[in-house]
């Protein structure tokens, strides 16, 4: 019995890819645009571990590591910008946030 083809995880990868753009492009809350920047990554992992898988290769782990990693660090530092720019501005609107100055 042969698994799910590759085909398929690709499919799914471009939809996740495309609603991540579609966020990060129509929608204004910097939390929405956060969460949409993740999905694009989490896309490109799943692109990485389906070719990983289908060629029999460890490289598409290795680089899903380290996106993961580099998501991480974004996560942390990206929270942390939101949380102070809600702190001095009251708002998360991103049309309202556009200079970085108070």
């Amino acid at each position: 019995m042969n698994g799910v083809p590759l085909s398929w995880y690709l499919v799914l990868s471009a939809i996740l890819f495309s609603l991540g753009v579609a966020g990060f492009l129509f929608r204004r809350n910097i939390i929405t645009i956060f969460m949409s920047i993740e999905l694009m990554l989490n896309a490109v992992n799943l692109t990485f571990i389906a070719f990983s898988y289908d060629l029999r290769q460890v490289n598409g782990h290795i680089f899903t590591f380290f996106v993961m990693v580099v998501a991480a660090a974004e996560a942390a530092v990206g929270l942390a910008i939101i949380l102070t720019v809600y702190k001095n501005r009251g708002t998360l609107n991103a049309d309202d946030v556009n200079s970085l100055r108070f």
